[in-house]
């Protein structure tokens, strides 16, 4: 996701890097909080992280890992597409998720297309735009896709039931924002997330999870599920954060991982519930080599469907 795109604002002034990298991972389950993952117990590396979150103070483990194993990850984009009809049982039988891989290749094609203005309820805004891009030119439409394949695979594999909102080739543009949004509500998806990477400066590292503000304008109405997508993001924010290794960002969300926005339209008009990850910034080279690796993408796949697992399973 770029910050020069009409859906997004420029960024916002960089945060001092001695603050420390911290998430808040508010990890809700039935009349308890489980508990708080940070930054500092990772190390700086991959691996399972225990730490306190941004606003708390105790270190406790962060939840078990909820899929399984992940699949040998592809060197490449191949091989990542799903695996067939979801298994007859598990333990997401009867779950619906709605995956919205950011942009499509084919938006560079289409620009007429995916310039027509929107309505999201709060404004107008462009239909969609191309994304970003690594400065080596994979770009951000290639990454997201390539992960949400992932993903639906791991999910599949959980007996959920998941949806796309493009595959790449079909629609050969788009959708717009607000088609995106409305076949998360068409599908009742009981979560949807869509996958992004960001375009910021050069030393600017770490995912963010964006949640929705509340917002009442127009066709508009965040309301009803701003706290069920604040405990789905802040469950992929330690997930993603335990089994990727990368940071919570330092120049969004003061450390936290999280991002509150009321200007997406993906967002707005959702009403179900629903968050945005930004995977990592393309644009700096430490996370470029990331992003560029399908051993980690695997890990990105399998961090947000925890994430997503352990959500449903308490909802």
């Amino acid at each position: 996701m770029s910050y020069l795109g009409p859906e997004f604002d420029p960024p916002q002034p960089r945060r001092s890097r001695r603050r420390p990298l911290t998430v808040a991972l508010a990890v809700l389950v039935p009349g308890a909080l489980l508990g708080w993952v940070a930054y500092e117990a990772v190390g700086g590396g991959g691996g399972a992280a225990a730490a306190p979150g941004a606003r708390g103070g105790s270190a406790v483990s962060s939840p078990a890992p909820s899929s399984p194993s992940a699949p040998s990850a592809s060197p490449a984009d191949g091989g990542t597409r799903a695996s067939g009809p979801a298994p007859a049982d598990g333990p997401l039988k009867g779950k619906v998720v709605v995956v919205d891989p950011g942009h499509n290749p084919g938006n560079f094609q289409h620009p007429d297309e995916i310039n027509r203005k929107v309505d999201i309820g709060t404004n107008w805004k462009e239909c969609d735009t191309t994304g970003t891009s690594t400065n080596d030119g994979y770009t951000e439409a290639r990454f997201s896709l390539d992960v949400a394949h992932r993903l639906r695979t791991l999910l599949e594999q959980q007996g959920a039931t998941v949806k796309l909102t493009h595959d790449g080739d079909s629609p050969a543009w788009g959708p717009c924002v607000d088609e995106r949004a409305r076949i998360g509500n068409a599908a009742h998806a009981d979560a949807a997330v869509s996958i992004h990477a960001d375009g910021s400066a050069e030393g600017d590292r770490g995912f963010h999870v964006i949640l929705p503000g509340s917002v009442h304008a127009g066709a508009a109405d965040t309301r009803p599920i701003v706290d069920s997508s604040h405990d789905l993001g802040t469950r992929i924010a330690g997930t993603f954060l335990r089994d990727t290794g990368e940071p919570p960002s330092n120049y969004l969300g003061e450390g936290t991982g999280l991002v509150t926005r009321t200007d997406l339209g993906g967002l707005n008009l959702s009403t179900v519930p629903k968050v945005f990850i930004e995977c990592g910034n393309m644009r700096d080279s430490k996370d470029a080599a990331l992003l560029t690796s399908g051993a980690w993408r695997q890990k990105a796949a399998q961090g947000i469907s925890e994430g997503i697992v352990s959500f449903l399973r308490a909802s």
